[in-house]
């Protein structure tokens, strides 16, 4: 293990903006999970408490003043939200998180037919289409474990309604030409969904410029709190597509004989919203881009390239995925299982992620029962690598 691990990391905030950095007993915990769900700063926290504390009424309701303070902050979230993807308030659905996001839009859309997914996906690209009932074709994956587009090419048919792809692998960290797969999806007339689940913590999003009709993803892989996502969608898309709950809010007009309802994205939105998670979730977002979303790439790039090579040292190490994959590494070494590595590394104060990661069609793919899986954060530095690889090595002595 190189020295210069441990020498002047590079940091791009400071840990003690994040309270659960550290264990019980107060010492530092070096968090490689950020792939599963990241750490949450204070202002996002503090915004959670101010929503819930002095600031809390209901949303789209009251006539008093405090409701009236909240819907608009509620509305004023849902502005920042989209804006951060390059979208409009008018186009972005709050949802519970990216998995009811990709159902909505499986159960939702109005033709429902062919859909186009790829062997990387998480669980949550590839039931909600099963047990909604499209046909699901599966795009392989190239040696270095990127999408084929080459062969999505080659598969796409004008009986493809849609094109479900993750704009980044949860697994591989492999980065989606995103471009090119909106250009094939709509050469047959397709639409392109992306799971960005895994992009928007650590890429600069811009659906406009991808040109992607859905884009789904979850607050708290954002550093924002659990329970809330969006679903961003093209209006023209959005006004097509009926809702799939009914409730309060979502309503223009109801009788027992027939009901009309709101327009997007209120249409979406059945029953009383996540309202201190939606102010906190736009925090969330003012803390990446003020940190810089082209920062984060560079800095997650600089650290999975540094893990990559140090793994790559360890005879028998198999590291999966592209040389230049995003803010994950995920691998697996020789005669240790993930699980065992995982709770030894535990005892090192090291968390990671064992396991299958919610993709067992990919694990089948790769031929393993689940890896072992490292992801960054903005928290994240040299010093997290150099306490990962010593409990790799301490691991290994104990298995050899």
């Amino acid at each position: 293990m190189a020295d210069t691990l441990t020498d002047a990391p590079v940091t791009l905030c400071d840990k003690g903006e994040f309270p659960g950095m550290v264990t019980e007993d107060g010492a530092r915990w070096h968090y490689l999970d950020s792939g599963a769900t990241a750490q949450k700063p204070r202002v996002v926290i503090d915004a959670m408490a101010r929503a819930l504390g002095e600031d809390y009424a209901t949303v789209h309701r009251g006539v008093y003043s405090r409701s009236a303070q909240m819907t608009l902050g509620y509305e004023a979230a849902r502005r920042t939200v989209s804006a951060f993807i390059g979208g409009t308030e008018d186009e972005l659905v709050f949802t519970r998180g990216a998995t009811e996001a990709m159902n909505l839009v499986a159960y939702s859309y109005p033709k429902k037919g062919r859909v186009l997914l790829s062997q990387l996906e998480h669980h949550s690209n590839i039931v909600p289409w099963q047990l909604a009932g499209w046909q699901v074709d599966v795009c392989p994956l190239t040696e270095d474990g990127r999408i084929d587009l080459n062969a999505a090419e080659k598969m796409l048919t004008p009986e493809h309604e849609i094109v479900a792809f993750a704009h980044v692998s949860n697994v591989l960290g492999s980065v989606l030409d995103a471009k090119r797969a909106a250009d094939l999806a709509h050469a047959v007339g397709a639409k392109l969904l992306l799971d960005g689940c895994q992009a928007a913590p650590r890429l600069a999003v811009d659906v406009a410029a991808i040109s992607c009709d859905f884009y789904a993803m979850s607050a708290h892989k954002m550093y924002g709190p659990t329970g809330i996502g969006a679903l961003w969608g093209r209006k023209e898309l959005l006004d097509a597509m009926p809702p799939w709950q009914g409730g309060g809010s979502m309503i223009d007009k109801v009788t027992f004989d027939s009901t009309t309802y709101a327009p997007p994205p209120q249409r979406f939105e059945a029953g009383t919203p996540a309202i201190a998670e939606a102010l906190a979730f736009a925090v969330a977002c003012d803390f990446i881009d003020g940190i810089g979303r082209e920062d984060i790439e560079a800095h997650e790039r600089a650290l999975v390239g540094r893990l990559r090579e140090e793994l790559s040292r360890i005879q028998g190490t198999r590291v999966f995925g592209p040389e230049d994959s995003l803010g994950i590494v995920s691998f697996e070494l020789p005669g240790v299982h993930p699980h065992d590595l995982g709770t030894i590394l535990d005892e090192e104060n090291v968390a990671i992620r064992a396991g299958h990661h919610c993709c067992q069609p990919l694990m089948d793919h790769l031929g393993v029962p689940g890896t072992a899986r490292a992801s960054f954060g903005v928290y994240s530095d040299e010093t997290d690598i150099a306490a990962l690889l010593r409990g790799i090595n301490r691991t290994l002595k104990i298995f050899a």
